[in-house]
């Protein structure tokens, strides 16, 4: 578990790093952070734009773009009086107190000596910076959603996803009309970045997880802040390609330290303290997705849905060959490779025939649906859903993924979860 730009630059040029702010007013004058009006009745616990420390962070940053440094000084003197642990924020200030004697070169103005000193810090507030800048400039389009979100069931009442790219965490809350954009947070990851193959090589992994348990900061040490919540690393696909390592967290600071460098975790998705509590009160064990791309690609409704049908027909294919009671037909569509816990595809075999034999050419439901897919060297699709037979108010929890080979999906996991 977890235990490049260049900002330096003349006074004019300082200032136009900062002029790109402007560029996101949106979030900075009071109008809504998504660029749509505000939800008619919020996600309790939920705090808009980093817990609106950011926001604030980011109203000082644009008013020293600006040239206001008066206001600006103002400002983030109250900020690092509300969190005197926000690093980032008393690096803007120490900046804007040299400004009242001098001109400022760079963020993190200071003697060079003091600079050497703490280059490894410096480098990573000013890293900190441009992902949280990069965050507001460059928000996803209105109404897009993540290309693996195709299709989520209402029992799943939020989803979650990460675009390690920008360091930035995104929460949607599973609404009648669909996925909604929320919230979203700045993040920090493995050191070594992202990728994860073996235990110990201190990056995050890539892929569609789940939440599997949520653990109370009563029983954790001060290293993991108010909380965490654990994902189901390695996955069966992880598993498949010979992943290892375990205990991926989504976890709090310190309370010496308000956030994290962009890379400077052991694997794990460090958020601020105000974030992890707001993401632990308003997610479930085992039905929150959480899909974590190098970088997230947003698609509008319209390809979603059109992505979702065309998995659909298959997944419809596959649940009429169970009915039909016909093995031979269930079989072609898994892999020989296959595996389900350890059993090999003729192991298996079995309990699909008692599993047909029991449904009596019954109509079969796939209750609350889920499928999320994941595309990297191969495209997958993790599915989830509850196996009801016609009559039946309940049924088995399962599992799959499939991959697509030679255009066609096939299942290469399936397994009760």
């Amino acid at each position: 578990m977890d235990k490049s730009a260049h900002w330096c630059g003349p006074v004019g040029a300082w200032r136009g790093i900062f002029a790109g702010l402007l560029l996101a007013a949106c979030c900075l004058t009071g109008r809504p952070v998504f660029g749509a009006p505000p939800p008619a009745k919020e996600t309790p616990g939920l705090s808009r734009a980093d817990g609106k420390s950011e926001q604030r962070l980011l109203e000082v940053l644009g008013l020293m773009a600006r040239g206001e440094n008066r206001e600006a000084l103002a400002k983030v003197e109250k900020l690092v009086a509300d969190h005197p642990n926000f690093q980032l924020a008393q690096l803007i200030y120490g900046d804007l107190l040299t400004a009242r004697t001098r001109a400022l070169q760079t963020i993190g103005d200071m003697p060079a000596e003091t600079a050497r000193a703490g280059a490894s810090a410096l480098s990573d507030l000013r890293e900190e910076t441009q992902q949280r800048m990069a965050g507001f400039r460059e928000r996803p389009p209105e109404g897009f959603l993540p290309s693996a979100f195709l299709k989520v069931s209402p029992k799943a009442h939020s989803a979650i996803a990460v675009d390690a790219s920008r360091s930035r965490l995104y929460f949607f809350e599973n609404t009648p009309s669909g996925l909604q954009l929320r919230a979203d947070y700045y993040v920090s990851l493995g050191k070594l970045g992202t990728a994860k193959a073996q235990e110990g090589d201190q990056r995050t992994p890539l892929g569609v997880y789940f939440v599997s348990s949520r653990l109370d900061r009563k029983n954790l040490t001060d290293f993991y802040g108010a909380g965490a919540l654990t994902l189901n690393y390695p996955n069966m696909l992880d598993v498949r390609r010979g992943k290892s390592g375990r205990g991926i967290w989504l976890h709090g600071t310190p309370p010496t330290q308000f956030a994290r460098a962009p890379h400077s975790t052991d694997g794990c998705l460090v958020l601020a303290n105000p974030d992890i509590s707001a993401l632990i009160e308003n997610t479930s064990v085992r039905n929150t997705p959480v899909v974590v791309a190098a970088q997230l690609v947003w698609k509008s409704p319209k390809q979603i849905d059109e992505a979702s049908k065309s998995f659909q027909s298959t997944l419809n294919d596959w649940r009429e060959a169970k009915v039909s009671g016909d093995v031979k037909k269930i079989l072609t569509f898994y892999t020989p490779d296959f595996s389900s816990y350890g059993k090999s595809l003729d192991q298996y075999t079995p309990l699909l025939k008692s599993e047909m034999k029991a449904l009596k050419g019954r109509n079969l439901e796939l209750k609350d649906l889920s499928y999320f897919q994941w595309t990297d060297a191969a495209e997958t699709m993790v599915v989830s859903f509850g196996e009801v037979a016609q009559g039946k108010k309940t049924g088995i929890h399962k599992r799959q993924y499939w991959i697509r080979s030679s255009k066609e999906w096939k299942i290469f996991f399936e397994g009760v979860h």
